[in-house]
């Protein structure tokens, strides 16, 4: 690693990793993974993709997944090159580069499945009985409140952006990245404002959150370990059986199930109708006047109507 980690056992406002408490909590596949710490980079999905540039186009040219995480990135980003905003210490900047065994035309989904796995893996966090982690189409994780047996959005917890690097007939090298507010989220909110000012596409969005809403001893190590474990067996069922395993979990989290949603591109809607679910191929499924509709991820935003 090279960055310095912090103690052992880090309180609510430890803004570093401790090594041997990360150690202590993953499992033995993902502890055996390589790990890199750097206080800050320009992106560690552009870090990770230039070392898996690098390698063989081989299906076995890493043995394991590979996994960069900055305290600090001068150039994060999310979908549709947009910023992605955070303090320094406050998220977990998380990167993991691996080879999926599928060829590119056979990787639908794996956002849908990355996000089922990180909010899976979230939940073993012990979090407020009153708070769950739940599933934005197509691919961000949403804090969301309990209130007098009403479920209420809180905000955006994380998100994930997925790169492909180079593919084959049998494998594909990805880049999978994903952010995660763990503290902090009023200074995260103060800078996406502003940004929202500029933008008036954004005007809509949701405002950020961060985990210790939910969880007071919310940290970087523990969050990192919890989502490396669950990282792990995804990716080995992904690569196996695709998005079809996955479908039911993200069904059971999806915070918009029976909600009226619009979809926007470029800020003009495109679509309106209740959200259902996704289909097979991870497309999300509105019932509109006109029918069901099938609405693939590109370029669109989803937005609750008002």
């Amino acid at each position: 690693m090279n960055a310095p980690t912090s103690s052992d056992t880090p309180d609510s406002g430890d803004a570093h990793i401790a090594r041997n408490r990360l150690d202590a909590h993953l499992d033995a596949a993902p502890r055996a993974w390589p790990l890199d710490i750097v206080a800050a980079t320009g992106s560690t999905n552009a870090d990770v993709a230039t070392r898996l540039k690098a390698l063989p186009r081989s299906a076995n040219a890493l043995p394991a997944p590979l996994v960069r995480v900055a305290f600090e990135q001068t150039a994060g980003r999310g979908r549709q090159g947009r910023p992605w905003f955070a303090q320094p210490g406050n998220a977990l900047l998380c990167s993991v580069g691996c080879i999926v065994p599928r060829a590119v035309d056979a990787l639908g989904g794996l956002s849908i499945a990355i996000g089922v796995a990180l909010a899976e893996g979230l939940a073993t966090l012990p979090l407020d009985a009153r708070m769950r982690v739940a599933l934005k189409w197509p691919n961000d994780l949403l804090l969301m409140a309990t209130d007098d047996g009403t479920p209420r959005i809180v905000g955006k917890l994380a998100g994930i952006l997925i790169e492909t690097v180079w593919t084959t007939s049998g494998a594909t090298a990805v880049v999978i990245g994903f952010g995660i507010n763990v503290r902090g989220a009023e200074a995260v909110a103060a800078q996406v404002d502003a940004l929202r000012a500029r933008d008036a596409t954004l005007a809509s969005g949701l405002p950020p959150a961060a985990l210790s809403i939910a969880c007071a001893s919310a940290n970087l190590t523990d969050t990192l370990a919890a989502s490396l474990n669950a990282l792990t067996p995804a990716l080995a069922q992904f690569g196996a059986d695709g998005l079809a395993p996955f479908l039911p979990r993200w069904h059971a989290l999806h915070a918009y199930a029976g909600r009226e949603v619009v979809l926007l591109e470029q800020g003009v809607e495109r679509a309106r109708g209740i959200a259902t679910g996704i289909d097979a191929t991870g497309q999300l499924l509105l019932d509109t006047p006109n029918g069901v509709q099938a609405i693939a991820a590109g370029d669109v935003s989803l937005r609750e109507a008002q």
